[in-house]
């Protein structure tokens, strides 16, 4: 896995996943940290596909869903530009964050741990990650 910088983007690929998700993933996460500003437009399919070493078709497809979840707009003869709406980009931070925990929890309940034990866990650590 290298990892890929274009545009304020980082890319890092794992071919035993599938890319699309992978793209689509790594492009909402950089929106949700803010690491890509409101309004900034975002590389072409062609430029974000030559630089990942994939196919347009995956770039074009994960591009189509930012586009239906209102993250990203296409400008005829300009671009895709990331979206201006505020709104839209915290109710997508929330909607992962969500999936952060939910999964969390799955994991947790996955190797025995009950809320008792993972709240637990949780205060031990102080509430910090490290």
């Amino acid at each position: 896995m290298n990892e890929v910088h274009i545009g304020g983007m980082r890319f890092e690929l794992d071919l035993s996943k599938p890319l699309y998700e992978q793209v689509l993933t790594q492009i909402r996460s950089s929106i949700a940290k803010g690491e890509i500003a409101l309004g900034e437009k975002i590389p072409s399919v062609r430029e974000l596909a030559q630089a990942l070493k994939i196919t347009p078709n995956t770039v074009m497809r994960a591009y189509q869903e930012l586009e239906r979840d209102r993250l990203t707009e296409t400008r005829r003869g300009q671009g895709t530009f990331i979206t201006t709406n505020a709104d839209t980009v915290e109710t997508i931070r929330n909607n992962l964050a969500e999936e952060a925990v939910q999964e969390f929890f799955e994991k947790m309940h996955s190797i025995g741990f009950t809320w008792d034990d993972i709240q637990q866990l949780i205060r031990q650590k102080g509430g910090n990650p490290s």
